[in-house]
């Protein structure tokens, strides 16, 4: 039996992919549990800079598997499922690493907020996303009710999720729902150009720059007492001299993440 989750290494960059694509990539306990593997190790290995996390097969992620769902004995097993798909997603926006969504195709459901979840969403043109529970009488999870109108505004939230509508490539790119679109045969060289970007970017600048733009509750005084704290403290640190100094050679810089 296959894993339901693969993870390989391509130098700095982690590739995470779902792997259960007979079902297109629907979550049950195996691929949740699989998800919270890999980042673990995107957590913890200094040697990884970057993710990406994408699908097997046809889809990037369609959501709850229903027959795994329609198992889930009582209200206490459901419960804790749904609480496990929601750590998953809090784990992404934790980690201070930048992850990136490569969408290969089809997203629905949880798969779309799974989505929402990483810092950058890079599309195959092709593919169609439904924020589909309402079509079974559910609500969002996995972060959905969170994410989705911090990225495409609450009332057209309201509406993807009131109608469980169907949209394609590029309504979604047009919304800001996705970053970029690209054809099928672009779509991993382009992300890879960005993983790579990132990993060989500041990551302690980088990791600061998530974790409080994820942080949308704070004010404005909270936020610039925020920056008066931490932009002395990045200002200290060997990458930003390296930066600094590379800038004045006209070179790239070399960041060490101290």
């Amino acid at each position: 039996m296959e894993d339901a989750v693969l993870f390989s290494l391509k130098g700095q960059v982690a590739i995470i992919t779902m792997n259960r694509p007979h079902s297109l990539n629907s979550m049950n306990e195996a691929l949740i549990d699989g998800l919270h593997e890999a980042l673990t190790k995107v957590e913890t290995d200094p040697a990884i800079k970057c993710a990406v996390l994408t699908g097997n097969g046809k889809a990037f992620c369609a959501g709850g598997d229903l027959p795994f769902l329609e198992t889930l004995a009582d209200t206490a097993v459901k419960k804790a499922f749904i609480t496990k798909v929601g750590q998953v997603a809090k784990r992404i926006t934790t980690i201070e690493k930048p992850i990136i969504a490569m969408v290969n195709g089809v997203t629905a459901g949880a798969g779309v907020n799974l989505m929402l979840a990483c810092d950058l969403i890079y599309a195959v043109d092709t593919a169609k996303f439904a924020q589909s529970f309402a079509k079974v009488g559910l609500i969002p999870d996995c972060g959905g009710l969170y994410f989705l109108p911090k990225a495409v505004g609450v009332h057209k939230a309201k509406e993807l999720m009131f109608t469980a509508d169907l949209i394609d490539a590029a309504t979604a790119e047009k919304m800001a729902l996705v970053n970029h679109i690209f054809p099928a045969a672009e779509l991993e060289d382009a992300v890879m150009q960005m993983a790579e970007r990132l990993a060989a970017s500041a990551p302690l600048a980088i990791g600061l720059i998530k974790k409080y733009l994820n942080n949308t509750a704070m004010t404005l005084d909270e936020v610039l007492e925020m920056e008066a704290v931490a932009q002395p403290l990045c200002m200290g640190t060997d990458d930003s001299a390296e930066g600094i100094t590379a800038f004045k050679e006209k070179r790239t810089p070399k960041f060490t993440g101290k």
